[in-house]
């Protein structure tokens, strides 16, 4: 391909990947010029393509960019390498996708007839329960993990139960969570999800000390914020694992971390995930695909490929306020990830401005641009 046509198709690309701006103008606005000599933002992007472009460029979507899937590049395009991709999705579904079901199957044989009679049987002796049940929920943990053939490299000490601490972690999917619990039997805040997830949660994982909340529901957040503070004052608990972003992003990002984590008055202990998509994009897009769904592709997959960095941990400075604090750690765990830095929150991806705030900062925008021109006039 000759070098104009690269520059062609990156050029397609990049137009691909840019938002219409159109989408984000004020509706029914017009090109003509409103009464009293005040312009729309339309009209400014009209008269001038810089300033349609620099307005694009704030557009951007840095945001949307947070959580979308990358397909992977196909290979299987000549006569040559077609018969081997035919050949690995015979290999990988049906071969490997059995084997790695079996697994699951004895690993959970295995867990639910262990499990069960513990609960029940040594209620009295807590502190055995919760010891033996600390290391089935890892042990059931590394089936899964054997499930996708995980290879995951960890960097750093283990984790040890300690009072007064707390993990913070990237997140990108469910299976984070999954990689880090069979090191260390975690007890972690998350969403509370419908089906046979919620269920788990609501049962097995709860023996662990794991927090749940509701996105929908505004009280969950005083009520989380309380089990916090006492959990992470117990001698015996297991140690608090958060994912601070509040939602899965793609593992090119981190969004802004939710500043509650850092309000504890507690040491704060960084974790860094990185998955190589080498074989799998290990990205669950909640919106449009089911855990289950997200579980299938990772176990038709040949492997997970993953680190875990466990980080020098951090205290509160002196007069940094916890903002400050969850940024400063967000850098660490960037920085050692190699991910990208965005200034949004993650919960922008559940819940859009109404009509009347994005109309409202479109017209700022358009008169201070205004100002800047008569300023330079």
């Amino acid at each position: 391909m000759s070098t104009t046509g690269k520059l062609k198709s990156s050029s397609s690309e990049l137009d691909f990947d840019r938002p219409n701006i159109e989408d984000y103008l004020p509706s029914g606005s017009t090109i003509q010029q409103e009464p009293h000599g005040k312009l729309c933002l339309r009209d400014l992007l009209n008269i001038s393509p810089t300033l349609s472009e620099a307005a694009g460029a704030i557009v951007d979507d840095s945001f949307t960019r947070c959580f979308k899937s990358n397909p992977p590049e196909p290979w299987n395009w000549n006569v040559y390498l077609f018969p081997l991709w035919c050949f690995g999705v015979l290999v990988r579904y049906l071969i490997l996708f059995p084997a790695r079901v079996l697994v699951l199957t004895i690993g959970w044989m295995i867990f639910l007839s262990s499990f069960i009679p513990v609960h029940f049987l040594l209620k009295g002796h807590d502190k055995l329960r919760r010891k033996i049940e600390r290391s089935l929920v890892e042990m059931m943990c590394s089936f899964f993990v054997a499930s996708w053939t995980g290879v995951v490299k960890y960097h750093g000490p283990r984790p040890s139960i300690r009072p007064k601490q707390v993990f913070v972690a990237n997140h990108t999917s469910m299976i984070d969570f999954i990689i880090l619990e069979q090191m260390t039997a975690f007890a972690v805040i998350m969403q509370k999800h419908p089906g046979w997830v919620g269920l788990l949660q609501s049962t097995i994982l709860e023996s662990v000390g794991c927090i749940w909340f509701n996105r929908s529901e505004a009280k969950d957040r005083e009520i989380v914020a309380k089990k916090l503070r006492e959990h992470v004052l117990g001698t015996d608990n297991n140690p608090l694992l958060i994912f601070p972003e509040g939602t899965c992003v793609n593992n090119h990002y981190t969004v802004m971390f939710k500043k509650g984590s850092f309000e504890l008055g507690c040491t704060v202990c960084p974790v860094a995930i990185k998955y190589n998509k080498i074989f799998v994009d290990a990205f669950w897009n909640s919106r449009k695909q089911s855990f289950s769904k997200h579980l299938l592709r990772l176990m038709t997959s040949w492997a997970v490929v993953c680190d875990v960095w466990y980080l020098e941990p951090q205290n509160q400075k002196p007069g940094e306020t916890a903002i400050e604090f969850a940024e400063r750690v967000r850098d660490i765990i960037s920085v050692r990830a190699g991910l990208k830095k965005v200034p949004w929150d993650g919960y922008l991806k559940y819940s859009h401005p109404s009509p009347k705030l994005k109309q409202g900062k479109q017209q700022n925008f358009a008169d201070s641009v205004l100002r800047r021109l008569e300023e330079e006039k």
